[in-house]
């Protein structure tokens, strides 16, 4: 069994946006020390409307930073997206690809089959961006002689989104997820990838909001 396998077997791979996951968090702790002034200190309309907006954010920022990831295990990929979760198979996933933001390209029962990613989504002027940062990096380290060749190489230009597509790329081919997948565009029958909304995020947004709406309402005609 190659390294590969074992790793993925030993512990899914998680991939996810630093920023907003980061931004997430920070939120959260915001929210909880507001909350909890307005528990203390609250006794009106406007503190329970305070409070739903509160609420609201987190609910936001759950979807938006701390929900959405790349999961891969040893049955496949599973795509946390803000509000809907897409399960790959192995023997579907053809390729991952680099553009705006990662795309697996499936092919099942003969049929091409393609989803973005919500994480690492990126502009070309963003992109861009960051290979002048890393080619600015490389030279600095080559003129410092801390960074050896070899390495440098393989820094140069790598992106976030980069750098998770060539794991990924390594972990299609260690479950021979390309040549399978190639078998499936012949017509041979395979596993399908599906996909599902998040009962869990679409909660996180609607209950917080349909309270907020509520108390506005009752805000309106008191």
């Amino acid at each position: 069994m190659s390294e590969t396998k074992r790793a993925a077997g030993a512990k899914p791979k998680v991939f996810r946006s630093v920023g907003p996951y980061v931004a997430g968090w920070v939120w959260m702790v915001v929210a909880a020390l507001n909350l909890a002034d307005i528990v203390i200190r609250g006794r009106d309309m406007a503190a329970l409307i305070a409070a739903a907006v509160l609420l609201m954010g987190c609910g936001l920022a759950y979807v938006y930073g701390l929900r959405p990831a790349i999961v891969a295990d040893e049955t496949g990929v599973r795509l946390r997206n803000p509000l809907r979760d897409v399960r790959i198979p192995w023997p579907a996933l053809k390729e991952v690809e680099v553009a705006e933001a990662l795309r697996f390209h499936c092919v099942a029962d003969g049929r091409p089959w393609q989803v973005k990613a919500w994480v690492m989504q990126t502009s070309p002027r963003a992109r861009a961006r960051m290979e002048r940062r890393a080619e600015k990096a490389e030279k600095a380290g080559t003129a410092a002689g801390g960074v050896p060749d070899p390495i440098a190489e393989q820094l140069k230009g790598r992106t976030p989104a980069g750098f998770a597509a060539e794991q990924l790329t390594e972990l299609v081919g260690a479950h021979g997820g390309g040549e399978r997948a190639a078998e499936a565009a012949a017509g041979e029958g395979t596993e399908r990838p599906s996909g599902t909304w998040s009962t869990p995020a679409i909660a996180a947004v609607a209950l917080p909001g349909a309270v907020l709406v509520a108390l506005i309402l009752v805000a309106a005609l008191t």
